[in-house]
Formats: C-alpha cells, sequence, structure tokens
C-alpha cells in the first residue's frame, strides 16, 4: 500500500501537469488570416500591420489571403466553412452587420467567435483634385445648387453608404452613389476621375493626397487627426457626426477554448507593442483594443443600432 500511493499520486501529478501542455500546443502550425477585401484599403492595410507583427507573440507566422467580393462577404463565408480548428481566422468590421440587415448575406456576427477588437478608424469625405470646390463647405454650396450631380463613391448598403447618407441628411445635399468593392477601388477610381467624392481613410488616400491627386474635405473623427491637422472634423462644421470603422479578428464558430484564449492573449499583448502602436497610427488608425467579452458586447449593442438604420441602407 506505501509503494501504490507514491505511484498513484506520481501518475496523477504526470496527467495534470501533461494538461495544460497539451492545451499550450496551440499553435503548432501557421494561422492563416482571411482578409474579406481587396488589397490597398484600410482593412488590407490594417490586418496586414497585425500579421507582419504578431508572430513574436503568437509563435508562428499569418499569412494573409484576400478573399474580396459582395461586401466582404465572401471572404466570411469561406473562414465560416473552414475547420474550427483556430487555424483560419478572419476580420469583421461595421460591414457585416450592414450586409446582414440588408439582406446581402444570411451570416451574421454570431457566427464566428469574436477574439479582439485591435483598430479604430476615422473616415473621411474626399475630394477628386479637379472637383469644383476645395472645402467642405463648398462642397456643400455647389451640391445643394446642383442636387444629384455628384458622384460619391461607396460600398453600397455598407458602412460607407451609411456614412455618406449621414453626412447628406446632416447638411441637406443630394448625391449619386456609385458602388465599389472596397476603400482601395474607390479610391483609385476617384484619383482617375471617375468619380467626384469618396469616402476613404488616411490608410487608402494620405499618399494620394500628398501627391496631389486628391483632397480631404472633412474627418469623421472626433477630434482633428495628427495625420491630416488642417482637416476640420464634421463636428466643426455643424454636424454631431461620428464616423469610424473599427476592425476586429473572429475565428470560425466552435474554435477550440485554448485556441481563442492563446491568440486573444497574443492579440493584447501585440495591441502595446510601441512598434505595432506606431505603426497603426501611421496608417491613419488608433489601436483599441478590446478583448472576447468586450468586443462580443460591443457586436452585440452595434447589431442593435444597425438594425435601427436599415431602412437607410435598403437597395
Amino acid at each position: 500500500m506505501s509503494m501504490l500511493k507514491p505511484l498513484s499520486v506520481a501518475l496523477g501529478l504526470g496527467l495534470a501537469a501533461a494538461l495544460p501542455a497539451a492545451a499550450q500546443d496551440y499553435p503548432e502550425k501557421p494561422v492563416e488570416f482571411i482578409v474579406p477585401w481587396s488589397p490597398g484599403g484600410g482593412s488590407d492595410t490594417l490586418m496586414r500591420i497585425v500579421a507582419n507583427n504578431v508572430t513574436p507573440y503568437l509563435g508562428v507566422e499569418m499569412p494573409v489571403i484576400n478573399m474580396p467580393g459582395v461586401g466582404g462577404t465572401v471572404g466570411l463565408r469561406e473562414a465560416s466553412r473552414r475547420d474550427a480548428d483556430g487555424y483560419t481566422i478572419s476580420q469583421v468590421h461595421e460591414g457585416l452587420l450592414t450586409a446582414t440587415v440588408t439582406g446581402l448575406t444570411e451570416l451574421e456576427w454570431s457566427d464566428f467567435e469574436p477574439i479582439a477588437l485591435m483598430t479604430s478608424s476615422p473616415q473621411y469625405l474626399v475630394a477628386a483634385d479637379e472637383a469644383p470646390f476645395e472645402t467642405f463647405e463648398e462642397m456643400v454650396a455647389y451640391a445643394q445648387e446642383n442636387p444629384g450631380d455628384l458622384t460619391i463613391g461607396v460600398t453600397l448598403g455598407g458602412v460607407p453608404h451609411l456614412h455618406a447618407a449621414m453626412i447628406a441628411e446632416a447638411f441637406d445635399i443630394e448625391w449619386s452613389y456609385v458602388g465599389y468593392e472596397g476603400t482601395g477601388e474607390r479610391i483609385r477610381a476617384l484619383v482617375g476621375g471617375n468619380l467626384d467624392l469618396a469616402i476613404g481613410d488616411v490608410a487608402s488616400s494620405l499618399q494620394f493626397a500628398e501627391n496631389g491627386d486628391l483632397k480631404f474635405l472633412a474627418t469623421g473623427a472626433t477630434e482633428r487627426m495628427a495625420q491630416t491637422p488642417d482637416i476640420p472634423t464634421l463636428t466643426e462644421l455643424g454636424a454631431d457626426l461620428e464616423l469610424t470603422i473599427t476592425r476586429g479578428i473572429v475565428m470560425p464558430q466552435g474554435a477550440p477554448d485554448e485556441a481563442q484564449a492563446t491568440l486573444e492573449t497574443a492579440l493584447m499583448e501585440l495591441s502595446e507593442d510601441e512598434t505595432f502602436v506606431q505603426q497603426v497610427n501611421n496608417a491613419g488608425a488608433e489601436v483599441a483594443f478590446r478583448g472576447q467579452e468586450d468586443y462580443t458586447a460591443y457586436l452585440a449593442s452595434l447589431a442593435g443600432t444597425v438594425e435601427r438604420l436599415a431602412e437607410v441602407l435598403a437597395p
């Protein structure tokens, strides 16, 4: 008996030690990151910053695969169908919620496991360099004198569409909406002379503005942005509007708890990395980390807001 007790205790200790080790096996291979938007836009730029900096904290590489289409829902549909083993992640923002309420997709945010909100990007109203106005006030005057003449690039039924409609409503103007898949596409169309205006962000537009290919008219940030200190906020211009896009990372529903927790911890540590923060800031966004619990609560609350505004986005 005296011999058996130490043996059983040793076996028990051995099993207890083995269990945490098994939980810590994740990840054993690269984690594939499906970005459901085209290259060059705000989502692609910011999520590549995440992927390029997370390896020291996660322990493996995070290759990015762009899968654009149908308002960001093609890539998300693919991600939702992948094995829920922790080795596929994707990115969502407010666009998934607007796509759900407008019937663009049957997917809902709750079809995924929210892991972490990572960034917040104030949106801008940008204009073609050759547009017949230089300031936001001049644009409003022109639009009121020429209702419907101005074309504005958005993602139809998406957050940029919502933001543009909010500006139009606040300033009593009309313009014609033209749909593009991602921010990068509509900014290129603007620079190419195919649009008068577009909803953009610093990541997609600042370089073109510095080159004189387009001009910023206003920002949806609550305060003037360091990258564009001369550009007024919509609040300054007379409207109580905050127009921003948040970007977070999700896993397919049912992903292992240990994989979710490990990735959440890695992203939390990444969010405190000075190099990462600086790169995000340089891309015109802010690090806005929220873990699984807070991010889930944020999405649930936001879904209620978007549902109340669904009529604005109706085709």
